[in-house]
């Protein structure tokens, strides 16, 4: 019996990974996590899975498994973390290590970088190392380590994600590190408005624009690699097309109210309203990303990803529930 490892299991992206492989019809999966958080338990209620493992396990256990692939997608993912050797050692020593045990064992890895490697995005957003400017630990730390797979000597299949700004069911637990869309949602229910910054960096009220990609575009994603263990590489994962937070404010709005209103109707009504740029978030703040998805589909991946709207209304129908 071989299984698959997901670690970060209980966490957005990996619980729906979790999910998406149940929905292939695999349930040989070990979930490694750590739930000192126990509230994210919730996220695996609904799955099927062979075993658990904490995340301080994984190494003294792992060879009681035939491992068919690790699915790495355990981080600590707060960009305002302060405390960077506790950053460095969940983001990049403990990554180094499977990469390690997957090179030894000839495992596939795949794993889970981030757009946050790109910094303000002004040298663009293609796998290239001029490209790569981190504005914090959180983005050092991610880009160190595909630092690092680029210069291994590799045996078996790598693959780096750098996932964009993600959004979907899930995601509830990550406080206010959550999507923009969850905060939307929540502040329309609580508040009956979505609160958005003024403009900044040269972008107008609410004019910021994000590449926002749904959370199960992400997991098909990994699973088309899961099929193709002749792609290895660093890659893009977003929808390689900008939207901005006003476009998904008014999605947002849209979906919950069962309305179809446009943007300036939205603000004369008080249903969005502008508020001022926090000073905490000032020179480490990305006010445009977009995925430059050249690489991922000459590699041959080739389905589509929703829009915000298409991708906001599948999510507040998950969050209605």
């Amino acid at each position: 019996m071989s299984y698959y490892i997901v670690t970060g299991a209980a966490g957005f992206i990996g619980s729906r990974i979790v999910a998406g492989l149940n929905a292939c019809g695999v349930t040989d999966i070990v979930a490694v996590d750590n739930l000192a958080h126990a509230d994210k338990f919730r996220n695996l209620a609904g799955c099927e899975i062979a075993d658990y493992l904490d995340q301080s396990e994984l190494f003294s256990e792992i060879q009681k498994f035939n491992v068919e692939a690790i699915l790495h997608q355990g981080a600590c993912s707060d960009t305002m973390e302060s405390d960077g050797r506790y950053m460095m050692e969940n983001n990049y020593a403990y990554s180094r290590r499977l990469l390690e045990w997957c090179q030894e064992e000839d495992v596939p890895l795949l794993y889970a970088s981030s757009a946050s490697v790109y910094g303000n995005g002004q040298a663009g957003f293609r796998e290239e190392r001029a490209c790569e400017r981190p504005l914090n630990v959180y983005g050092y730390s991610k880009f160190l380590f595909d630092q690092f797979v680029r210069k291994a000597r590799l045996n078996s299949q790598v693959v780096g994600l750098r996932y964009f700004n993600v959004y979907g069911p899930n995601e509830q637990h990550k406080g206010r590190m959550a999507s923009v869309a969850f905060h939307a949602y929540n502040q329309l229910r609580d508040a009956g408005k979505v609160k958005l910054f003024v403009g900044s960096d040269g972008y107008g009220n609410g004019e910021q624009r994000r590449d926002f990609v749904y959370v199960d575009d992400v997991v098909d994603v990994n699973l088309w690699l899961l099929e193709h263990r002749d792609v290895s590489g660093i890659f893009n994962c977003g929808t390689g097309r900008s939207q901005t937070f006003n476009q998904l404010a008014a999605a947002t709005i849209n979906a919950a109210q069962g309305s179809d209103l446009a943007l300036h109707d939205l603000v004369a009504k008080g249903l969005i309203e502008y508020i001022p740029f926090p000073e905490a978030l000032k020179g480490k703040y990305q006010s445009f990303t977009e995925a430059d998805l050249a690489r991922l589909r000459a590699a041959g991946y080739e389905a589509p990803f929703r829009t915000v709207e298409q991708g906001v209304r599948a999510y507040v129908a998950e969050l209605r529930k």
